[in-house]
């Protein structure tokens, strides 16, 4: 499988991660990469910075260094209805967002809170991945999920991170077949994410591709082969 783009990174911005910016791009350059997004924490997850850092991403030049870069965040869902760590005004100054649960942002509710916490974040528009969804600590109904995410054009990521052995989401391994059998039934669209805190791990897809290949995902339905696709996704 061609895999050409990785848009779950994170820089010095994000506290406990310890690249900067360019070397991330530079790692994903010299990966073969074709594009590169940048994710940092949104302000609720501790550590994290201010939200004026999101503020001025028009400074960053997308072309300056050699392949395509887009700027975004991890957004931490903060309520079960789904509503995110970031102002509006600040989402729309960015190309992408991906929403996500974390532990130290929103306590793990029951199977149902969860499932609606994911949908909603959905609702907005610039939100285009949820992040690590298969996470155990946070039970969702996949099959709901997958029929929502196809039907507000988002997409559901299978995180590196999480399968890796001695990864902070042990057991998300276990769950990503119940995840990518409903992506299956329901067409929907996938992103593999390396949520690499150090440039060593960029473009790191190496658990999820084995997954993918275990499960027999269709390749068509995997978005990291086609750079030119994934900005179409992020412009629509």
């Amino acid at each position: 499988m061609l895999d050409l783009l990785d848009v779950h990174t994170h820089t010095i911005a994000s506290v406990h991660a310890y690249s900067t910016l360019r070397e991330m791009i530079t790692a994903a350059k010299e990966k073969g990469l074709k594009l590169i997004g940048i994710s940092d924490h949104g302000p609720s997850m501790p550590g994290a910075f201010h939200e004026f850092y999101f503020c001025n991403f028009k400074v960053i030049r997308r072309d300056a260094y050699g392949l395509d870069l887009v700027m975004g965040a991890e957004l931490n869902i903060i309520d079960y209805s789904g509503s995110t760590d970031l102002r509006q005004d600040l989402l729309d100054r960015m190309d992408y967002a991906i929403a996500s649960l974390h532990d130290p942002c929103i306590r793990p509710g029951t199977r149902a809170q969860n499932t609606a916490a994911l949908i909603g974040a959905m609702k907005n528009p610039k939100v285009k991945i949820i992040g690590h969804p298969d996470n155990p600590q946070y039970p969702v109904d996949f099959d709901a999920l997958a029929k929502a995410a196809n039907e507000n054009h988002v997409l559901l990521e299978c995180n590196n991170s999480s399968y890796a052995p001695g990864g902070s989401r042990q057991g998300s391994r276990e769950l990503a077949g119940g995840l990518l059998n409903a992506c299956k039934k329901h067409g929907t669209m996938i992103i593999m994410g390396s949520d690499a805190h150090i440039d060593l791990d960029v473009g790191n897809h190496a658990c999820a591709q084995e997954l993918i290949k275990k499960y027999q995902f269709p390749e068509e339905l995997v978005i990291n082969s086609r750079p030119e696709l994934f900005k179409e996704w992020i412009n629509n």
